[in-house]
């Protein structure tokens, strides 16, 4: 008798506990996906907010390329008349100044993109210091042009950071 009675418990918990257990992994399951919709939106929205910031990003560090490219820099900053050296400085003031005016735009472009932008800079500061550090320049007009049959000579590292963002910009949006 004894036997019976554990037997007719069994039949009674056994489908009990299965029972339970299934609902036990639907309802896991269902809150789990609750919980990925809720994150996808989340990011969805916040993706929404941040992609007009990252494109302004992107924007103002094509324009600073432009803006410290040789050409365009040497145009907007005019020799007035000045030894070579003082024009130097004057052109690589003016790069650093357009440059540290963007810096907190790095947070929203890759590192890849910020590294290209750097080294650009770098690159157009060094060749305006070789241009100055040539014996045949004595003035600032001559430096200017210095600067300026250089450029022509080979690419600017300004176009080919421009370029990779804009192929960044591409990729990413």
């Amino acid at each position: 008798m004894e036997f019976d009675k554990i037997l007719e418990l069994l039949s009674y918990t056994i489908p009990a506990v299965v029972t339970g257990l299934i609902a036990l992994y639907f309802f896991k399951s269902h809150t789990q996906n609750e919980e990925n919709r809720r994150l996808f939106l989340l990011r969805k929205e916040k993706q929404n907010i941040a992609l007009p910031i990252r494109l302004q990003a992107y924007e103002r560090m094509a324009l600073l390329l432009e803006r410290i490219s040789p050409n365009k820099l040497l145009v907007r900053v005019k020799p007035n008349g000045e030894s070579a050296i003082n024009y130097q400085h004057k052109l690589i003031t003016s790069i650093e100044h357009e440059f540290e005016h963007n810096l907190a735009q790095q947070i929203y472009v890759t590192d890849a993109c910020w590294n290209a932008i750097v080294t650009a800079k770098n690159s157009l500061i060094q060749d305006i210091r070789k241009a100055a550090a040539d014996t045949s320049v004595n003035n600032a007009d001559e430096l200017r042009e210095k600067i300026i049959q250089n450029s022509l000579d080979s690419e600017s590292p300004t176009a080919t950071a421009l370029v990779l963002l804009k192929n960044e910009v591409k990729k990413q949006f």
